[in-house]
């Protein structure tokens, strides 16, 4: 007689044990997590709804120090008159790509309706990223070398990325491959900028070369030569045949996109130039260097307005506000996101860890999000992190050893008065006005 075997009844472990019931008998309780999403919609529906009753900002609502005041922000655009509203320096989100091999994020690129973030990474993937509530949603092997640039169209129909073998790939906007220019640059491609009409961009290499491409034919117009060394970083004016360069030769040129033409040389920085970016109505020129100092040039009178000093190490990445003029960010080799004004000397906002790693945590690019509200920073410690701005009745650290109304003598009479800071909560630091007064964030300095 074959005998049968049992489990004991106090065995935890047995064929009849209740879910989640290790060997000695303990419940595993599945670790509850919060949901993080940022919703723009309802912000921008009371913002239409609003804006046809309403003069000029006069009439804009004063957000009380409440959270229950949240439900009556607007996007950026209806605050023109005061940038400190779009700060972003409120930590949301840190997405990292762990289904495969996670490396460095070298770009990052929102898409032009600010639903999904596309990340380039040095394995050669694009990683596809839910806008709103951070989702993973897809990633593939996109060039077999590392993403080094990444650029939308005007019109948002196609896009077009760089890497570090020197090849060209054209997208569409459902992220299909439809051409590749594999012989563009010898080396690789720093960065990538499109014209306003979307007939031409323009791309820098490692190669010391600055070409002209005409986009439908894929075909080289120009080939600018002068730089003496790696060229960083490349932009075209927003609505002039006007293309800005900065290399590691320590100078920005500017080049007429029509004949190729050098037409002038900066030499103000005293090192590697990282970035050169145009602001929104192309008076103005900034630009980023590894001597962590930032500069602004007026291009009307083409001369240096202003430089910003403030960062312990070299600055690697600019971005500034889509709607905002004045307003900027900038990302340094050490992590750490500073917040400008122009006409300000000081950073408004600092953000001194954003990113942090035991090896390199530099901040490769920041993107802001179409409408404003949301700063995204990719960065060599494999995350791809998301920055909002405050809610009304957000704590924060004031520091009290800077002042906003200090200004630089070029900008006098050229800002408005002191902007009213939200507060938040984090390691943001904010630059306060006068010594020992209060903040009322969304009404403004106490009286």
């Amino acid at each position: 007689m074959v005998p049968e075997y049992h489990h004991h009844p106090y065995d935890p472990a047995g064929p009849h044990a209740p879910p989640h019931v290790d060997g000695f008998g303990a419940i595993r309780n599945r670790k509850q997590t919060q949901k993080t999403t940022v919703d723009y919609t309802t912000s921008v529906v009371r913002y239409t709804q609003t804006r046809k009753r309403q003069r000029d900002a006069r009439d804009t609502t004063v957000l009380q120090p409440t959270p229950a005041a949240s439900i009556n922000s607007l996007p950026p655009v209806a605050y023109s008159d005061n940038p400190s509203r779009s700060f972003a320096a409120k930590f949301v989100h840190a997405c990292t790509n762990y289904r495969a091999r996670a490396s460095p994020i070298n770009r990052v690129l929102w898409t032009p309706s600010g639903r999904r973030l596309i990340t380039g990474s040095q394995n050669g993937e694009f990683t596809l990223w839910d806008g709103q509530s951070f989702n993973y949603e897809l990633s593939f092997l996109a060039h077999d070398q590392a993403v080094r640039s990444m650029a939308w169209s005007y019109d948002g129909e196609n896009w077009i990325s760089g890497d570090d073998g020197g090849s060209i790939k054209y997208w569409t906007s459902n992220m299909n491959n439809v051409l590749v220019n594999e012989s563009a640059h010898r080396e690789s491609v720093r960065d990538l900028s499109f014209c306003r009409t979307n007939l031409k961009f323009c791309s820098c290499s490692d190669d010391t070369y600055v070409k002209i491409w005409d986009y439908e034919r894929c075909q080289e117009v120009h080939r600018l030569t002068g730089h003496g060394w790696n060229v960083k970083s490349v932009d075209w004016h927003p609505t002039k045949s006007l293309i800005a360069s900065g290399g590691k030769d320590s100078v920005v040129k500017l080049w007429d996109a029509r004949t190729g033409r050098e037409l002038c040389s900066f030499h103000d920085h005293k090192n590697w130039v990282h970035s050169v970016k145009w602001n929104r109505n192309g008076n103005c020129l900034l630009t980023a260097s590894k001597d962590q100092v930032i500069k602004l040039y007026d291009m009307r009178a083409m001369k240096e307005l202003e430089s910003f000093r403030g960062h312990r190490n070299e600055v690697t990445a600019l971005a500034w506000h889509p709607f905002h003029e004045e307003y900027f960010v900038s990302g340094s080799s050490d992590g750490s996101i500073f917040h400008w004004l122009v006409g300000h000397e000081t950073p408004q906002v600092e953000v001194p860890n954003a990113h942090s790693n035991n090896h390199n945590n530099s901040v490769w690019d920041l993107q802001w999000h179409p409408i404003g509200h949301m700063l995204c920073s990719g960065s060599n410690d494999r995350t791809t992190k998301f920055w909002c701005r405050n809610r009304p009745g957000d704590k924060c650290n004031i520091s009290q050893n800077q002042s906003i109304g200090d200004r630089s003598s070029a900008f006098a009479g050229h800002m408005t008065g002191n902007f009213p800071f939200p507060l938040h909560e984090g390691q943001p630091t904010i630059a306060t006005g006068n010594q020992g007064t209060n903040i009322i964030p969304g009404v403004g300095f106490a009286i």
